[in-house]
């Protein structure tokens, strides 16, 4: 459970009444969460999946060290039908679907994991060369990372720019995976009374980098 707010006596009021009812750890300002990594500084946090790509890659074994400017080349359609299928799909099901969780903080993959995992029920030697060049790309750029300021305002603004879209997308992909991921390891609980960690992050502004 992540606790986030400005006002850090509100977020001792909640975690007394959470300790009131659950067995449960603080562990303090948040470090990692369901493969995100978060770093605050003074001015803001950043977030990124450097770990989990690091993870992905070695199950991977690419191989090799080369990396690509871009995770799919241009006018690319792919198609059922193209190439040959493979003879064990156990390890493309696998990657695409480790990819799934990981387009929090690169978004630029979301559209081509989306397409990746279309062919899952029969991929084939094209789809598997497409996936290794989504890989590669990761790998050339595993240090990047997404950055919230806390001077944003939480205001909602109409966005009309591209890069302002781009940031939309960002924020609200990043915040429906994250209730996606809390959801289900929560509905993966029994109800009992057990112990479960809270983290806490003090942020004076978390939603809307514009």
């Amino acid at each position: 459970m992540i606790i986030t707010g400005d006002d850090s006596e509100y977020i001792a009021f909640v975690k007394a009444l959470l300790r009131d009812q659950f067995l449960m750890t603080d562990l303090g300002p948040l470090r990692y969460f369901l493969g995100i990594e978060v770093s605050s500084i003074s001015d803001g946090f950043y977030i990124s999946q450097e770990k989990y790509i690091q993870d992905l890659l070695a199950r991977a074994a690419l191989g090799d060290e080369r990396t690509v400017e871009t995770p799919m080349e241009l006018n690319v359609k792919l198609q059922s039908t193209d190439g040959d299928l493979l003879p064990d799909p156990t390890r493309y099901l696998h990657l695409v679907g480790s990819l799934v969780y990981l387009d929090v903080t690169p978004p630029v993959i979301s559209y081509l994991v989306h397409i990746l995992s279309q062919f899952v029920s029969a991929p084939t030697t094209v789809h598997y060369s497409h996936l290794l060049r989504v890989l590669r790309y990761l790998h050339g750029t595993i240090t990047r990372r997404i950055f919230f300021p806390r001077s944003s305002s939480l205001q909602l603004s109409a966005i009309r720019t591209l890069r302002g879209r781009v940031i939309l997308r960002i924020v609200v992909h990043f915040l429906l995976t994250v209730c996606f991921l809390v959801v289900r390891s929560l509905l993966g609980r029994r109800r009992n009374r057990r112990r479960f960690p809270v983290r806490v992050l003090r942020l004076s502004c978390v939603l809307w980098p514009c």
